[in-house]
């Protein structure tokens, strides 16, 4: 039978490394926090390493997987262009529909880059030292969880991902699309990835069946610059790559939007995690993962950008030995 330390471990803990750090906690069982009691760490000195710089993960599929994003929407922006829009000979149509295609794969790529590009909620490395775990003061008794593959002091709802080789603040998933995983700061530029990529797929399906239905009325010679056996495959693909693209993307804009509001991840659902923290109602999760109240800055993937370098505040990690234990009891005497 487990001790009661190890009974409030964090599920990741719980799988191979069950042996460590036994013998440390047995006395203090009784001490363990509940959820509500848990560390407040606050989330400027956990992502205080990586706030300040560029975050991008250098991962061989990733890499690919995101420039395979990329030109799948160019090749899209290539048929919709110069095979639908621009041999059309209503200009009014060609205007309009060539606007605002365009401005959604441009939302769709710049929220694409964000959430590439944003630190969805890293836990600094090798912060589990004596050191930093004595400058948060914290209470004798209570318990504090070490990640045994980054070294460093897991909050509540963090989980390692093994691509990015760090802890994220209440981690979704890791999508190889984006290159990056879904967390606690970038889900918001996830979620509009998915919605506009949605958006310029049912569009662009819709403007295939106009085009066939135009073409069929008229001389293929006349309704497309290219001939008609190459503009039947240009459409047929376009039709086949937007209805993909349709049904994968709004699956993950449901997902992600009911994970937000039910304050629950994925990756929490998936290894039974839950009813372990007070949830937030939906309307305050959203506005918490959206940024403020509802405005036109909640699709926008532009929010928070700004070409000012100002310095980052945040609390230094004071240096030291890596603790060996993966589940730290506070002494429940201070030491002089």
């Amino acid at each position: 039978m487990k001790s009661p330390v190890h009974r409030c471990r964090d599920v990741e803990h719980g799988r191979g490394q069950a042996g460590a750090g036994t013998g440390d906690g047995a006395s203090g069982g009784s001490n363990c926090l509940q959820p509500e009691q848990r560390i407040p760490i606050s989330k400027d000195v956990i992502t205080s390493s990586s706030s300040s710089a560029l975050w991008f993960i250098r991962d061989t599929c990733g890499i690919v997987c995101a420039i395979i994003t990329w030109l799948l929407v160019f090749y899209a922006e290539f048929v919709v262009l110069f095979v639908m829009l621009v041999p059309s000979k209503n200009l009014t149509y060609s205007i309009v529909n060539g606007t605002l295609f365009n401005t959604l794969a441009f939302l769709a790529l710049a929220s694409h880059l964000r959430a590439m590009c944003t630190d969805p909620g890293a836990v600094p490395k090798g912060n589990a030292t004596k050191e930093y775990i004595e400058s948060l003061q914290l209470k004798p008794g209570q318990v504090v969880y070490k990640c045994p593959k980054c070294c460093s002091i897991k909050p509540d709802r963090a989980h390692h991902c093994s691509v990015c080789k760090r802890c994220i603040r209440k981690m979704d998933h890791h999508c190889p699309w984006v290159n990056n995983c879904v967390g606690e700061n970038n889900q918001k530029y996830f979620v509009l990835f998915t919605m506009y990529i949605a958006l310029i797929s049912l569009h662009s399906l819709v403007m295939v069946v106009f085009h066939f239905l135009y073409c069929f009325e008229d001389d293929w010679t006349k309704c497309s610059s290219f001939s008609p056996p190459a503009t039947v495959i240009l459409l047929i693909l376009l039709c086949f790559e937007g209805l993909l693209f349709l049904i994968f993307t709004s699956v993950m804009f449901g997902t992600q939007v009911h994970s937000i509001c039910t304050d629950e991840t994925g990756i929490e659902r998936l290894k039974g995690e839950t009813g372990r923290w007070g949830k937030v109602p939906c309307w305050e999760a959203m506005q918490t993962a959206f940024g403020g109240r509802p405005s036109p800055s909640w699709f926008s993937p532009f929010t928070g950008l700004s070409c000012q370098n100002r310095p980052v505040d945040h609390v230094p990690i004071p240096q030291g030995d890596i603790i060996e234990q993966d589940v730290i009891e506070i002494p429940l005497t201070p030491t002089s």
